[in-house]
């Protein structure tokens, strides 16, 4: 996968749904899903209607295409795309939580990185499992938002981590965010708990290595991140403590800037796509 992870801008993964996919994840999900024709087959979560877009070129006959979103201008940008594309997929804005489809309807099910939005994971795997024929497939991608590595050549790279963390805990906190952070590892439980078999787990690594110093735009992007997440805080304590992380994040930009050729950051975390079975 490209990379395109920046642990300082953001604690979890939920930024990636559209700027990682390629070709080797769209054979990835044909393998897993096994479109065949006259198959319907449901994106949950389906953003800017990325796969449908990567599955409409792979030509099966009569394949049916759906997606869903919870956010309108998603829906509408994905509808365009399609229409752009020549293909007739079928859109609707909905909630992952409450699928507006009758039981069994879609051969196949799949969502990627969207759990880890939703505060009622169990809901939606539900949900998925009732809209999924029986002996049909379902594929969840989500990450582990708690398992990241981070390497810094420089001490100020290690406090700018630590300082990070602090501050978008603090800052998901403050908003009263409910979500799994771990939701990736533990699809296969839910899975079994809603009558779908998990039937294999694949792991997916989204890296960036960096040797050198960073170019002033990269450092400039990372202080423009952190400064709109301080402006929409809702506490003074959080804005505080991110008016605290933009100058630990300019003290290590000047270390790096000094280390020059010998600057070194690596940053590593987990996707885990589970693919299950409806049960008969």
């Amino acid at each position: 996968m490209p990379a395109t992870i920046d642990l300082l801008t953001s604690p979890t993964l939920k930024h990636l749904r559209e700027r990682w996919w390629n070709d080797d994840f769209t054979e990835f999900l044909a393998e897993t899903l096994r479109p065949r024709p006259g198959n319907r087959i449901l994106d949950v979560g389906c953003g800017e209607g990325n796969a449908q877009v990567r599955l409409g070129r792979l030509h099966v006959s009569q394949l049916r295409l759906f997606g869903v979103d919870l956010v309108i201008e998603r829906v509408m940008v994905a509808r365009h795309e399609a229409g752009a594309h020549n293909q007739r997929v079928g859109y609707a804005c909905a909630d992952a939580c409450h699928l507006p489809f009758r039981d069994g309807a879609f051969d196949s099910t799949f969502c990627v990185a969207v759990l880890q939005h939703i505060g009622d994971v169990q809901a939606a795997v539900r949900e998925f499992a009732r809209v999924t024929a029986p002996t049909g497939r379902v594929l969840a991608l989500e990450p582990d938002n708690e398992a990241r590595y981070w390497f810094s050549s420089t001490p100020g790279g290690v406090r700018a981590f630590e300082v990070s963390t602090r501050f978008f805990g603090a800052l998901g906190a403050a908003r009263g965010d409910l979500t799994d952070a771990k939701v990736g590892p533990r699809i296969p439980s839910l899975f079994t708990t809603h009558g779908i078999d998990p039937i294999a787990v694949r792991m997916f690594p989204v890296s960036q290595t960096q040797l050198g110093p960073y170019e002033e735009s990269v450092w400039q992007r990372r202080r423009d991140v952190v400064q709109q997440a301080i402006d929409q805080a809702p506490t003074n304590t959080v804005r505080d403590l991110g008016r605290e992380y933009l100058q630990v994040l300019d003290a290590y930009a000047a270390e790096a800037t000094q280390a020059g050729p010998s600057f070194v950051e690596i940053q590593n975390t987990m996707l885990f796509a589970t693919v299950g079975q409806k049960r008969e």
